[in-house]
């Protein structure tokens, strides 16, 4: 018997699971902004900004872990049963969320991410992720940072 149809998501789960399927895609070592992954998914959705990204982001371990495929790991060194690597995304300027900065440049410096001479930011010329538009092919590199 063929399987059940899915219920369509309502409009805040379909714009978090924009979000957690693009920032699931992002490579190990790679980073993107919230800016950024808002304007990809903008792109698609019509709606929705870093701000709503960073909401997303903050409940990727609960709120809308129902959005994220049942088993799925992240690739890379920290795997510390993360279905999201909400670590590689950071503000314009590189930061990593100011309430779990440690965590986040640890799991950054782990999997070989470029930072900043500091140490305390992500370094965006060398880490930003661009996805291709042929399904997430790792991406292109330009002088673009959002």
């Amino acid at each position: 018997m063929p399987a059940a149809p899915e219920e369509p998501l309502d409009a805040p789960d379909e714009y978090a699971a924009e979000v957690l399927g693009l920032v699931r895609r992002i490579p190990s070592g790679r980073a993107m902004t919230y800016g950024l992954v808002a304007e990809i998914v903008g792109e698609k959705l019509g709606r929705g900004g870093p701000r709503q990204v960073g909401n997303v982001m903050a409940g990727s371990g609960d709120r809308y872990a129902h959005l994220v495929p049942d088993g799925a790991v992240v690739i890379g060194p920290v795997q510390d049963d993360h279905a999201v690597p909400w670590w590689r995304v950071v503000n314009a300027s590189g930061a990593p969320p100011a309430r779990h900065v440690t965590a986040a440049l640890d799991a950054l410096r782990a999997e070989g991410c470029p930072l900043s001479r500091d140490g305390r930011r992500v370094d965006l010329r060398r880490a930003v992720w661009f996805p291709q538009d042929d399904g997430g092919v790792e991406g292109r590199r330009d002088d673009r940072v959002v």
